[in-house]
């Protein structure tokens, strides 16, 4: 038999076991706590601090992350606290982005894989406190479904109006502008939309984001040149028109190991080994029908690497290359040698 003293012995140890569950410090240092639909990651200083911030917008196409992009986000973040949210994954970026930027406060990353999770007082507190915020690469399906039109998704876009800084790669680069192709259904492939522009797997959402008025009307699409999906920005852009959510969609897309840094004013610059890709459709397409190839002609194209900038309010570029792009019968022509359509 246990006496009253064994008995609160065991108690005590139970409710430390549970408390240590829930926030833990790791022996690299790193900070960790758990909640209903979320866990946080933290690296550095455990206290926030405040500085000052310059609002700017990080894309980056996917693959190998581009180190000056990251450091261009921190100087963004007046080197205060990084916060790297996701729906799956580790706290992979912490370390990488505290080693490219030893002088941060804090990086942590916050993964929230629920509904529920987004209505979180511990998830927004960390949101509002952060001097830079990027979203993680992973499954932009979840992001629609565990953040759209939550507190959540709604502290993004406050901390963007208070002039935090924002970014995303893969994933979190498709959601940042007005439309974002949520990919609820699997995603789909250059030849299947332009195939049939209304193809089950295009689903697009509008204004999951609402991060800068510079983005209105624009879709945004990374791994571009790697998996091929100029075609399929041509008819995302093209059901966009359509469906008359914008009189002249555009398109900002990124290819692996590339960034655009976009300031707040809308000029940027293009860091990375790849290409980026700025495209002005002319309006509605000719032909839009389910089940039918899309003919949609005349989107203006500008190319730029390494070096270039682009001014995302004028929609104009320096030291790229411009072209025009046409969807025929299903099929992408291009004003390019040879007829290029990257």
């Amino acid at each position: 038999m246990r006496t009253p003293l064994t008995i609160l012995f065991a108690a005590l140890t139970a409710a430390f076991a549970v408390q240590s569950a829930h926030a833990q410090a790791a022996p690299d240092g790193e900070t960790t706590n758990t909640g209903n639909g979320w866990k946080y990651f933290r690296r550095g200083s455990p206290d926030d601090v405040k500085t000052p911030t310059t609002f700017g917008i990080l894309f980056e196409g996917g693959g190998t992350d581009v180190d000056e992009a990251y450091r261009w986000l921190c100087a963004h973040a007046g080197n205060g606290d990084v916060l790297i949210l996701r729906a799956s994954g580790t706290p992979a970026y912490d370390p990488y982005i505290q080693r490219l930027c030893p002088g941060v406060n804090s990086v942590a990353t916050l993964i929230v894989n629920h509904r529920r999770a987004s209505n979180d007082p511990f998830v927004l507190d960390k949101v509002a406190k952060a001097e830079a915020i990027f979203i993680s690469g992973g499954n932009q399906a979840n992001y629609v479904r565990f953040w759209q039109q939550t507190p959540l998704n709604h502290a993004i876009d406050v901390a963007a109006r208070r002039g935090v800084p924002i970014g995303g790669t893969s994933a979190g680069n498709a959601v940042l502008a007005q439309f974002a192709y949520s990919a609820l259904t699997r995603s789909v492939t250059s030849h299947e939309a332009l195939a049939d522009p209304f193809n089950f797997r295009i689903t697009i959402a509008n204004g999951f984001l609402n991060v800068s008025r510079l983005l209105d009307h624009t879709i945004t699409d990374d791994h571009f040149v790697t998996r091929d999906r100029m075609g399929r920005l041509v008819a995302f852009l093209a059901r966009i028109g359509h469906d008359r959510f914008a009189p002249r969609p555009f398109a900002i897309a990124t290819d692996e190991h590339t960034a655009f840094l976009m300031e707040a004013d809308g000029k940027g610059r293009i860091v990375g080994s790849g290409a980026a890709y700025f495209v002005n459709a002319p309006g509605r397409p000719e032909v839009c029908k389910p089940e039918t190839p899309l003919t949609y002609r005349n989107l203006a194209v500008y190319k730029l690497t390494k070096g270039g900038t682009f001014d995302v309010r004028g929609w104009s570029g320096t030291g790229g290359t411009a072209y025009s792009l046409s969807a025929v019968d299903g099929v992408l022509k291009s004003t390019q040698p040879g007829g290029e359509i990257y």
